[in-house]
């Protein structure tokens, strides 16, 4: 790591917003820090199972709105528009994707895969909300219709094999 690169991070990492921004450090992986950064999405998925539909969905509200702020601020902090580095946009949108998925392995690999592969290649309309919007929405928004058409492949995915 160079000196340049271990500044940033610390500089990431002593910063209570970069931290959240930046998915508690997955963010500042090396390679693909958005799929690394998807897996915290997993992860709270997997530990608020449990908890029902009903208090999942307030916490993919809270995680939208309090990301709007957060990838926003954080932005700003860095002087660019959604920094690779920001990951709660990922973890939130992974999240809101596996809300739909039924607790089996599979469903939850095939949420991972569509959520990565729509928040990569950005099909319409993601594409241009992410250039059109500022701030924290343009970040937060791409990922969550990326989340939506994850879902919707997912919960047909669902009701085609039952």
């Amino acid at each position: 790591m160079s000196r340049i690169e271990k500044n940033f991070a610390i500089r990431i990492l002593t910063d209570p917003v970069h931290i959240l921004a930046f998915g508690l450090g997955t963010g500042l992986a090396p390679i693909a820090p958005g799929t690394v950064g998807s897996l915290l999405g997993v992860l709270l998925a997997w530990l608020t199972l449990d908890l029902g539909l009903i208090t999942q969905i307030g916490i993919a509200v809270a995680l939208s709105v309090v990301g709007i702020w957060i990838c926003g601020e954080s932005s700003r902090r860095l002087g660019v528009h959604d920094h690779g580095g920001i990951v709660w946009d990922e973890i939130t949108g992974m999240y809101v994707t596996l809300l739909v998925a039924p607790p089996l392995y599979s469903a939850w690999i095939l949420g991972f895969l569509l959520f990565r592969a729509f928040d990569i290649v950005k099909p319409w309309p993601i594409r241009d909300l992410d250039h059109r919007l500022g701030g924290g929405v343009g970040i937060m928004l791409d990922d969550l219709v990326a989340a939506l058409y994850a879902a919707i492949l997912l919960a047909l995915y669902g009701w085609l094999m039952t």
